[in-house]
């Protein structure tokens, strides 16, 4: 991202490093291994209040607050029917205007739920905004690879 001497795009570099961080944590945060524990509470600190998040893989929206989004897997995992979990980054475009920025991601996640394996890709749409705290999360939402829908040779 080319920096200007109007300051528009300074610290361009630096501010996607840090959405960047921010992005990562959010998916170690919800990834653990076979026997291990989600560290879903740190979630919260990369959201704004009232921060969203959107699975829209289904035909209805899931809309969430950050702890509407956490407490059913917290369920899952504590039953034992979400047994592991793994997302990761393929890719990222990062676009970054002042105070804000957006963020869209190819993933692939894996793991097991229900004794069925996951093994999907996809695409999360991220918006951020710089906080006196940093650049934290307002709203995230994604979808999964399926019949009919790929992720973009551009994504990848």
């Amino acid at each position: 991202m080319p920096t200007g001497p109007d300051g528009s795009t300074l610290n361009a570099t630096r501010d996607v490093a840090q959405m960047s961080a921010v992005l990562e944590a959010f998916l170690a945060a919800v990834s653990f291994p076979p026997g291990g524990r989600p560290e879903y509470d740190a979630i919260r600190d990369l959201f704004i209040d009232g921060g969203v998040l959107v699975k829209n893989s289904g035909d209805v929206p899931e809309i969430s607050t950050v702890d509407e989004f956490i407490e059913p897997r917290r369920k899952q995992v504590d039953s034992g029917e979400l047994v592991s979990f793994e997302e990761v980054e393929i890719s990222h475009l990062t676009d970054v205007f002042g105070n804000v920025g957006h963020r869209l991601s190819s993933y692939a996640k894996r793991g097991e739920i229900g004794g069925v394996a996951i093994d999907v890709r996809g695409v999360i749409l991220t918006q951020f905004i710089r906080t006196p705290d940093g650049w934290r999360i307002t709203s995230m939402a994604w979808d999964d690879e399926r019949p009919g829908l790929v992720i973009p040779e551009r994504y990848l």
